[in-house]
């Protein structure tokens, strides 16, 4: 008994903090359980084993990196610094036959529209000039993450032995990458800059001083480049997708008028 209480009030005491003990408990009992702390970021649950933690050369390397294509090598060494440690130990330890086979098949996916888009960073072709050695061929048709200085890196890696390009519909490629091409690739016959915004005609004067085996280039929709600039390609034969401007005015006067004036086109 509480000291100063009479005994029916010692009772209703009692009474009434046994029933805020319930209702506290009950309330309790309502309140959703908290979920399990998940492991922090340099934590790792007890017994869990993460990929990173299995061998690389026993069992990464030979057995998981192995089966897995060029493209998403290129995606996974952009995870993190330690994965893309791990991938450039794989790329390194391949021998001549499996870099050709791993080219083979960048340039399959790389001539697939699905694939023409932003995963191809400076990073990944970076990757790739590197580990390409035999690297002839290569479609970058609307890869828009490229700019000035990944082209320049090609071109000065594997600039010798290209003979295809396209850097089509790249609003940031412009004249220092053309230039850089020219000056790096002298075996190249093809070259697609079509929606090129950037490229101008300094670009194209010099492809004509320093690249004597081109055969086609693909200029539509550049618009800053002049027809002087690419004359002198016209004289030795280049495929070139656009005409000349007197031809286009005859096919426009021929479309309108419904005859064709005979003109000297040799004057």
């Amino acid at each position: 008994m509480t000291p100063g209480l009479q005994p029916k009030e010692a009772g209703s005491r009692q009474l009434f903090l046994s029933q805020s003990e319930k209702t506290l408990l009950r309330t309790r009992s309502r309140q959703p359980k908290e979920p399990p702390m998940e492991p922090s970021g340099g934590e790792q649950e007890l017994g869990a084993v993460r990929l990173l933690d299995l061998p690389w050369e026993d069992v990464l390397l030979p057995h998981v990196l192995s089966r897995v294509p060029l493209c998403q090598l290129l995606r996974l060494q952009r995870v993190s610094r330690a994965f893309r440690a791990l991938v450039q130990l794989h790329l390194a330890g391949l021998g001549p036959s499996r870099g050709a086979l791993e080219e083979s098949h960048l340039r399959e996916v790389l001539s697939k529209d699905e694939y023409r888009c932003d995963w191809v960073d400076g990073l990944a072709l970076r990757g790739l000039a590197d580990r390409c050695p035999a690297l002839e061929e290569l479609d970058l048709t609307a890869c828009r993450q490229l700019k000035d200085e990944a082209i320049v890196y090609l071109a000065q890696r594997r600039g010798a032995g290209l003979r295809s390009l396209s850097l089509a519909v790249n609003a940031n490629v412009g004249d220092a990458a053309v230039q850089e091409l020219a000056r790096n690739c002298p075996e190249l016959e093809h070259l697609d800059l079509t929606g090129c915004l950037r490229v101008g005609s300094d670009g194209v004067r010099t492809l004509a001083e320093y690249c004597p085996a081109l055969r086609s280039l693909r200029v539509r929709h550049c618009h800053h480049v002049a027809e002087p600039s690419l004359s002198r390609l016209r004289k030795r034969g280049v495929d070139i997708d656009v005409e000349p401007p007197l031809h286009q005015a005859l096919v426009l006067l021929q479309d309108m008028a419904g005859f064709a004036p005979f003109v000297n086109l040799q004057v």
